[in-house]
């Protein structure tokens, strides 16, 4: 058992004044916020008569209307390839099965039999001209888009750069406040090994950094030239060393231990964790009385003036140890250079009218690209929702962060802007924290997962209908979860035309979700890759993967295909062409 010394007052470091300064603006502003922003429409939160006339439902079941946007042909593909990705022989074999058909098939061959089922169903065409007919399509049906340019790279051993040691980051339960150590190589080559849902970069070089940085913006620029209010995804990993990524995201998560370890300790862990303070009794760090998660926080931003006084308990060694001790000045230019990059995808971002989204990652880097894309928030959400990041609700920390950045936001001013997805590095994640002895991040099972991502989105959709500052993008193929979404936005009052809540799902996934929300009027879109065939092979590899389990509960939808298709045989209107 460890013992907190002393520590000399903030105050002499100029902290002090500043926080107080964060602590008295933060609450006249939310004050501000809550009475500007109080909702006056009559029924929002209430179920009133002139609420329930406004209601909108849709109806998912409705092929004639989901499925119009789509020739028979297509219908037809669609059948064939989640038919295909249903088989687990050829979704593990996919690479070799790959090679093996453009040997046989000769390249150029094997590409049109590729654009004809794989490629056809999931990628929007080879570059940002290419794509525009689709995207246009899909925008008269009521569908916007999400673009990415979904070129990946296989990693080479070469690539990864060696490290002795690196603390985990992704160890949630870790009793030992983050002293469990293993060499990022050997970890970073058992990540590569794993299924992911979205690319992880690794990269030695800054050159490479920019080059990812010019794709990006030429996405941006793309996604601006094809669509009104479109979006672009970004991986942050693509623009800065995944090592610095694990030391910020170490540095992030052994602070929050630390006030947790405190609350803990002093009693204090009831309610939401925005909600929970520590006393200056026993905190060294505590600058009144008390202080809370988000001031806690906020000491990280300030380390160049109070570095020495951020100290985290070592149980091993049964003393406190500055938090910073390995975060060189490397380290620093590195997150610099991070946030330049950002910010150069942001400025294009707006000048494109184009929002941001920050792709979730493994949770050993997600604290990292979390905070980054927090202090891009705080810059560019003032006005509006510029940038959204995203929130993996599989995880049982989501509800805490979640919550956290809603209050941070409140407190200064600016827009939450969220995408909620449920996530997909669950088997990755399991087997690392058997590896490494640590209790599992993740929710033990799928009812679990669907219980955190409702109370997830319940909160954010309170806080819609409260003050209007949030935003929420609902990525999901689940019907049952759009449905609620539906239903909680009718209690709430919640309006389509408002543009506060989104949805979203896979190009060529869950047409009769997405196309019926449009149509109804809902903000709905596609996550819409695009790429040359031959540098997209390993995105349509990882997503057969990553969507076998999907593909295999794809009933409904294959009977919903089946049903269009013979409904249009029935009325003669197999040669069914999309007007638009």
């Amino acid at each position: 058992m460890f013992h907190v010394r002393a520590l000399p007052s903030l105050t002499r470091t100029g902290v002090a004044p500043f926080l107080s300064h964060r602590r008295a603006r933060s609450t006249s502003s939310i004050s501000a916020a809550r009475t500007e922003h109080a909702p006056t429409v009559s029924g929002r939160g209430h179920s009133s008569p002139s609420s329930r006339a406004n209601e909108i439902s849709v109806d998912f079941e409705q092929t004639q209307e989901a499925y119009k946007s789509k020739d028979s042909l297509e219908l037809l593909r669609s059948l064939v390839v989640f038919k295909l990705c249903s088989y687990d022989f050829l979704v593990d074999k996919n690479k070799e099965l790959s090679t093996l058909g453009q040997k046989v098939l000769g390249r150029t061959l094997f590409n049109k039999v590729m654009k004809m089922t794989f490629y056809g169903q999931f990628v929007a065409g080879e570059d940002h001209v290419a794509i525009k007919p689709l995207i246009q399509k899909n925008q008269a049906y009521g569908v916007g888009s999400v673009l990415d340019y979904s070129v990946e790279e296989d990693i080479d051993e070469e690539e990864i750069q060696q490290k002795e040691p690196c603390v985990s980051a992704a160890d949630p339960s870790s009793n030992d406040h983050g002293e469990k150590r293993y060499k990022v190589d050997s970890e970073l080559r058992s990540v590569h090994g794993e299924v992911t849902t979205a690319p992880t970069y690794f990269h030695a070089d800054e050159a490479k950094c920019d080059h990812h940085m010019e794709t990006f913006i030429k996405c941006i620029k793309a996604s601006g030239g094809a669509s009104m209010d479109g979006f672009s995804a970004i991986k942050v990993t693509a623009l800065g060393r995944p090592q610095f990524l694990l030391e910020l995201s170490e540095v992030t998560v052994k602070w929050r231990r630390f006030f947790n370890f405190l609350a803990l300790q002093q009693g204090k862990v009831v309610g939401q964790v925005s909600e929970q303070r520590v006393e200056n009794a026993v905190s060294p760090l505590c600058l009144d009385r008390s202080i809370d998660v988000l001031d806690w926080n906020s000491l990280l931003d300030d380390r160049d003036k109070c570095a020495d006084l951020l100290v985290v308990p070592n149980v091993k060694l049964g003393k406190l140890e500055p938090l910073l001790k390995d975060f060189s000045d490397e380290d620093e230019k590195q997150m610099q250079r991070i946030l330049q990059r950002l910010d150069a995808l942001a400025k294009h971002a707006v000048e494109n009218r184009v929002r941001l989204m920050v792709d979730a990652e493994q949770t050993y880097l997600q604290p990292a690209i979390s905070r980054l894309a927090l202090e891009m928030q705080r810059v560019y959400n003032k006005e509006k929702p510029v940038i959204f990041n995203t929130y993996q609700c599989y995880l049982k920390e989501a509800f805490d962060s979640v919550s956290t950045d809603v209050a941070l936001s409140c407190r200064e001013g600016w827009h939450f802007a969220a995408k909620l997805v449920r996530g997909a590095y669950m088997y990755q994640e399991k087997g690392r924290a058997e590896e490494l002895g640590y209790e599992d991040p993740i929710n033990p099972d799928y009812e679990s997962t669907n219980r955190m991502y409702h109370r997830c989105l319940d909160f954010v959709l309170d806080e819609i209908a409260r003050n209007g500052n949030a935003n929420v993008m609902v990525a999901s193929h689940n019907e049952d979860t759009v449905k609620h979404t539906l239903r909680r936005m009718n209690e709430l009052g919640l309006m389509p035309r408002e543009n506060k809540v989104y949805f979203g799902q896979l190009l060529g996934m869950c047409d009769q979700i997405s196309f019926p929300l449009g149509q109804a009027g809902f903000p709905v879109y596609k996550y819409v890759p695009y790429g040359p065939i031959d540098e997209v092979m390993p995105y349509l590899t990882r997503r057969a993967q990553e969507n076998r389990g999907f593909m295999q509960g794809v009933q409904k939808e294959r009977g919903l295909l089946w049903k269009e298709l013979r409904r249009r045989a029935a009325s003669g209107e197999l040669l069914h062409r999309p007007v638009y």
